[in-house]
């Protein structure tokens, strides 16, 4: 049984910072492509950002320049850095992670439970 488990999520002004990070757990070998997506109230989920398991990284325009996505290969743990946060980033930001390689094979598109983030002043 594959889990992504999310954290870092909060409340922060305009132009704060957030760190969301998520860790896969569950006899994994590898992961090909992790990545954030996020969902604000009454609106589509929608990407923010992927990054490969060999470090190409995809952003949402609307985040371009204000947000970083890494990973830990070693540690199955993908990281979003948000800077100069905006109120139109409140949204629910999910964890996702396609093509697990695990020990029961290969599992695709699996998502972590969400985490709150707001910014409001």
């Amino acid at each position: 049984q594959v889990q992504l488990v999310e954290s870092g999520g909060g409340l922060v002004q305009p132009g704060g910072s957030l760190r969301l990070s998520c860790a896969a757990s569950g006899n994994i070998f590898s992961i090909n492509t992790m990545g954030w997506f996020r969902q604000a109230p009454g609106k589509q989920r929608e990407l923010v950002a992927t990054i490969t398991s060999g470090g190409s990284t995809n952003y949402a325009d609307s985040v371009k320049g204000r947000f970083t996505i890494s990973r830990d290969n070693a540690k199955n743990t993908v990281y979003l850095q948000m800077n100069s946060l905006k109120p139109e980033d409140t949204a629910v930001y999910y964890c996702n992670a396609d093509r697990i390689h695990s020990r029961v094979g290969v599992i695709f598109n699996s998502w972590g439970q969400g985490t709150q983030v707001t910014v409001s002043s």
